[in-house]
C-alpha cells in the first residue's frame, strides 16, 4: 500500500536534451540534504509553524474526542456544515471527495456513513441563499473553523447562522463547534460568553494550508465516516520513509522536491497536478494553495530579494485532455506535469459488447472503464514525453484512508523541502495580507483609517479605457 514516485520521464535518458542529466541531478544532492536537515531539526517548532510534522503522532487523546463527537453528530443531525475558507476549506473538501461516494449527499440515510455534507468557503450572497434553501439549520451542526475568529468571511458566514439560529430558537451550544485557538481570538470569547462551546484546537504551529491532519481537517472526515486513524497511519508511514532518509534517492518528497526546484530554475514556472480518477479531483485545489502560498516568495531567509515559486494549475483527466493537452503538448516548455495514477480503482465497469458493425466503437466492447482510463493515463504520459515535456507519475495502489494520508504528507514534506531549497520563508503568506487591510478599510473596519486614504487617493479609472 506505499505510494511511490517514478520520474523517469524527467531525466535525460528519457527527454534526452530536455531532461535532467544524471549529473544535474547529482548537483542538487548536498542543497537537498542541507534541506532535509532543515526540516529534521526544525520539526515540531511552533515558532516556525512546523507543528504539523508531529500530527500523526501526538492526537490520540484529540483523536478520540472527535471519534466520540462525530458518533453524536451522525445521530443528531441531518446536516453537517463547514464553515471557512482556505485550508479550512480545502482540505475537507479535498478528504470528503476522495474518500466518500461522488453523489453522497444524494444517497437514501440508510446508504449514508453520515449527514449530508457541506463546506461554505465564500461569501457569494447566491452561494449562502441556496445553502439555507436547502437546509434546516436547526437539524444542522455548524463546524465554524477560524483560527483569530477575525477571518472576515468566516465570521460572516457565521453572523448569519447565528441569525437564523437565534430566530428558530435554538440554542447555539447545541447546533455549532469551534474550532480555534485554544486561548485566544474571538471563537474563544464568544465560547466563554455563552458558558462554553465545544470547541477544538487548531494548534500554534499548524498554518491553515498544513491543517487537514489536525482537527480542522479529522472532524469532518469523521462526522462523514471517514476512518481518521488510518489517515493518519499512512501519514506517519510516509513521514517514517521520509525522515529516515536524508538521500534524495530513497526519499520520495525529497525528490519530488528535488526535480521541482530543478524545473523552475530551468524556466518550467507551472506545475500542473493531473489525477485520473475523480475522487482526486479536490486533491489539486488543496494542493494548488499548499505550494502557491508556501513558495511564491519575494524575498529569502536573510534578506535578499527574489521572486520564486511555481504556479500549480489543475487538471482531470480524462477531462482536461480535451481542453488543455494541447497546450501542455504543443505550447511553452515552461510546464511540469504531475500524474496522480490508481493501480486499482474502486468500482469496475464492464463497457458491454455493441455496435458491431462500427468498428471505431465495437472495439471498446469487452474492456473495463478502468482499462479506459488507464490507458488515456499512459497514452497521456507518453505524448507528453515524445513531445519532450517533463512528467512524472505518484502511483497509489488503491484509494483509501491509509493511501491518501501518504499523498497529504508526502506532498506537504514536499513542500517544506522545496522552500528550504529556495531558501524562503515556506510558512507565512505575507502577499495575502495586503487585500485583507484593503478590504477591511472598504468597509470601515476602526484602525485602518490611513488604509481607507490610500484606496481613495488612487486616480479614478480612465473611460478612455473602458470600452
Amino acid at each position: 500500500m506505499r505510494v511511490t514516485v517514478d520520474y523517469n520521464n524527467m531525466t535525460s535518458a528519457v527527454l534526452g536534451e530536455k531532461g535532467i542529466s544524471p549529473k544535474k541531478l547529482s548537483s542538487y544532492r548536498l542543497r537537498a540534504a542541507k534541506a532535509w536537515k532543515y526540516v529534521q531539526e526544525n520539526r515540531g517548532k511552533d515558532e516556525l509553524y512546523m507543528g504539523w510534522t508531529e500530527l500523526p503522532y501526538n492526537q490520540d487523546e484529540i483523536v478520540a474526542d472527535i471519534l466520540a463527537t462525530a458518533k453524536n453528530i451522525r445521530a443528531k443531525f441531518q446536516n453537517f456544515v463547514v464553515l471557512g475558507i482556505g485550508g479550512s476549506a480545502l482540505g475537507p473538501t479535498m478528504a470528503f471527495n476522495a474518500l466518500c461516494h461522488l453523489h453522497y449527499n444524494d444517497l437514501p440515510r440508510s446508504k449514508r456513513r453520515g449527514p449530508k455534507f457541506f463546506v461554505e468557503d465564500n461569501v457569494d450572497p447566491v452561494r449562502m441563499h441556496d445553502l439555507l434553501d436547502i437546509i434546516d439549520p436547526a437539524k444542522t451542526c455548524f463546524n465554524v473553523i477560524s483560527k483569530s475568529g477575525a477571518t472576515s468571511e468566516t465570521m460572516t458566514q457565521y453572523l448569519i447562522i447565528l441569525d437564523l439560529l437565534k430566530k428558530a430558537g435554538v440554542d447555539i451550544q447545541n447546533n455549532v463547534i469551534f474550532t480555534t485557538d485554544a486561548n485566544k481570538g474571538n471563537l474563544k470569547k464568544i465560547s466563554d460568553e455563552y458558558g462554553g462551546i465545544k470547541s477544538y484546537v487548531l494548534p500554534d504551529g499548524v498554518g491553515g494550508r498544513f491543517s487537514e491532519l489536525c482537527p480542522v481537517g479529522l472532524l469532518p472526515a469523521a462526522v462523514c465516516g471517514i476512518n481518521i486513524k488510518a489517515l493518519l497511519a499512512g501519514a506517519e508511514y510516509m513521514d517514517r520513509l521520509c525522515r529516515t532518509n536524508r538521500s534524495m534517492y530513497k526519499n520520495p518528497a525529497l525528490m519530488c522536491a528535488a526535480l521541482q526546484v530543478i524545473a523552475m530554475e530551468e524556466g518550467k514556472n507551472i506545475h500542473v497536478m493531473m489525477p485520473y480518477s475523480d475522487n482526486l479531483k479536490y486533491l489539486s485545489d488543496w494542493y494548488c494553495q499548499l505550494w502557491a502560498e508556501s513558495l511564491g516568495k519575494n524575498v529569502t531567509l536573510d534578506g535578499t530579494p527574489c521572486n520564486v515559486g511555481q504556479t500549480p494549475v489543475k487538471a482531470l483527466g480524462v477531462t482536461d485532455q480535451h481542453s488543455q493537452v494541447q497546450l501542455y503538448t504543443e505550447g511553452p516548455f515552461d510546464k511540469v506535469v504531475t500524474f496522480l495514477s490508481l493501480k486499482k480503482y474502486a468500482q469496475t465497469m464492464p463497457i458491454p459488447h455493441g455496435c458491431e458493425n462500427i468498428p471505431d466503437v465495437a472495439f471498446l466492447g469487452g474492456h473495463t472503464m478502468e482499462e479506459l482510463i488507464q490507458a488515456e493515463n499512459a497514452a497521456t504520459a507518453f505524448a507528453l514525453t515524445k513531445a519532450g515535456r517533463m512528467n512524472y507519475t505518484l502511483w497509489i495502489p488503491e484509494l483509501n484512508e491509509f493511501t491518501l494520508g501518504q499523498l497529504l504528507f508526502l506532498f506537504e514534506l514536499q513542500t517544506a523541502y522545496a522552500g528550504a531549497m529556495l531558501n524562503v520563508n515556506t510558512f507565512n503568506q505575507p502577499g495575502v495580507e495586503e487585500g485583507k487591510k484593503a478590504t477591511f478599510a472598504l468597509l470601515g473596519k476602526a484602525g485602518y483609517e490611513a488604509k481607507k486614504k490610500e484606496l481613495d487617493s488612487n486616480p479614478a479609472n480612465d473611460p478612455a479605457y473602458i470600452i
